[in-house]
């Protein structure tokens, strides 16, 4: 658990960090411009401001890895998966495999994987809301479809597995826990 709490502190650090950062702000000036000038764009603009409320960190397949999702403009997805290798050569070792691509239109999400020690991984499916009831707890949007793993062995022989999967958004207000009081 101790991992888990350092891996969520790095995220929200970039996070941070990038919030923070000039071309952010330039970007966001240019936004808020558009904004104000152009009341016909209103829906585009609520449509894009609600992709970007998909974005943060959602679990994968076992307790402790996760995928981090940044949802860009224009429906550009960037982030990327981290797993415990299952090869004899990288059994248990955490293993970071960044999107090569990704893409959400309207709430339909698809992204491809980098393949790293012979695996990478496609999903296709749908950002839901989830059982969560306010914005930054456990589930509020659910990404949910498929996902397939696809392995290449030695041979170069390519074998894919798909597997339906409903995977929750991590809390946002994640962090270590409050100091106990005397």
């Amino acid at each position: 658990m101790n991992r888990w709490r350092m891996v969520l502190r790095i995220v929200v650090t970039f996070g941070i960090i990038a919030s923070l950062c000039p071309a952010a702000a330039a970007q966001d000036a240019k936004s808020q411009a558009q904004k104000s000038g152009a009341q016909a764009s209103a829906p585009a603009a609520k449509d894009a401001k609600a992709g970007t409320n998909y974005s943060g960190m959602y679990m994968f397949l076992k307790e402790g890895e996760f995928v981090q999702l940044t949802v860009e403009d224009k429906g550009q997805v960037t982030g990327f998966v981290s797993r415990y290798g299952d090869g004899t050569s990288d059994k248990g070792a955490f293993l970071d495999q960044f999107f090569k691509s990704g893409k959400l239109d309207g709430n339909r999400l698809t992204f491809t994987t980098e393949t790293v020690h012979g695996v990478s991984f496609d999903f296709k499916g749908t950002v839901e809301r989830g059982e969560g009831k306010n914005p930054g707890d456990e589930a509020y949007y659910v990404l949910k479809g498929t996902l397939t793993e696809n392995s290449s062995d030695v041979n170069k022989k390519v074998s894919s597995r798909p597997v339906e999967v409903a995977l929750k958004m991590f809390p946002q207000n994640a962090g270590p826990a409050p100091a106990a009081r005397n």
